[in-house]
């Protein structure tokens, strides 16, 4: 089969019509070798789209719409305008694992980008971080956030703005000894640009210090890259792990599974489900040894 979809020059992400991928009629074969062929397609493909400087398949239009338009908190979930889910409550376990693997000792200095329903930074809180940065661009989730106390915290520092746009801010109040970023609206390329503001020192002139701290600081994110295909989550983890490598950070990947059953009930009222798959590979990642 994986020959097939192969020489035939099926694109390795291509979806039939009840929205199945190769990937998964190998899998539930039990022809794993198909499906390790089938992500190895997909490396390879993503890697020549880069190379012939075209739009990857991971490459999305952010949604641009998202910071002008109001957004609702509607009992375990957070939703947009156009009832896309920004965050839901059946995270809360997988954040808190987040919140423990960036802030693993207290008095550390944490950075969130995303506030979203605040499940990471009250779990980060139970941690006890001297400081704990917060960057939220939604003025919605902005206004909650304050509505909710937190600009009044101990140790708490709210930046309200895109983080694009913030950096010299951020900067100003690191480095940090642990970093998250989960977002919404915003794609790989996003997450990657990201990557480049706090890995890259540059050269010359322009040398920066690194806003994640050497040699023990620990960075995550939140890993929904492709999150309803598993054969798209995984070639994703892999094109993600190579690219922090580049910046000289070592990426593990802890699988997790999940405790709450998330079917189509779990998304009912909402316009596109952003996570159906068993497994969640949470990401821990340091600088490597010749980079620290």
């Amino acid at each position: 089969m994986d020959i097939f979809v192969i020489e035939a020059g099926i694109p390795w992400n291509t979806l039939d019509i009840g929205e199945y991928t190769a990937g998964d009629y190998a899998e539930a074969g039990g022809h794993d070798a198909v499906y390790d062929t089938l992500v190895q397609a997909g490396i390879r493909a993503e890697m020549v789209l880069r190379m012939l400087n075209q739009k990857s398949t991971i490459d999305q239009t952010a949604n641009e719409d998202y910071l002008s338009q109001p957004v609702e908190y509607s009992g375990d979930k957070l939703v947009d305008a156009e009832k896309n889910g920004v965050m839901m409550s059946w995270e809360a376990p997988l954040m808190e694992l987040h919140a423990q693997t960036i802030c693993s000792k207290p008095d550390s200095s944490v950075l969130n980008i995303g506030y979203g329903m605040g499940i990471i930074d009250r779990a980060l809180q139970t941690l006890k971080p001297a400081k704990h940065v917060i960057v939220e661009a939604h003025p919605d989730v902005y206004k909650h956030m304050k509505e909710q106390g937190w600009d009044k915290k101990p140790g708490v520092h709210i930046v309200f703005g895109r983080w694009q746009d913030k950096m010299d801010e951020i900067r100003a109040l690191g480095p940090y000894d642990g970093i998250f970023f989960d977002t919404f609206g915003e794609f790989y390329k996003d997450l990657d640009n990201f990557h480049q503001a706090v890995f890259a020192t540059g050269d010359g002139g322009d040398k920066k210090m690194p806003l994640l701290c050497q040699p023990n600081g620990v960075y995550s994110f939140f890993n929904g890259l492709g999150g309803d295909h598993k054969l798209f989550h995984d070639v994703y983890c892999h094109i993600v792990k190579a690219d922090l490598l580049k910046l000289g950070v070592d990426t593990q990947y802890s699988q997790v599974s999940s405790d709450t059953d998330i079917d189509e009930e779990t998304w009912k009222g909402i316009k596109r489900p952003y996570w159906m798959l068993k497994a969640y590979n949470l990401p821990t990642c340091t600088w490597t040894q010749d980079s620290s």
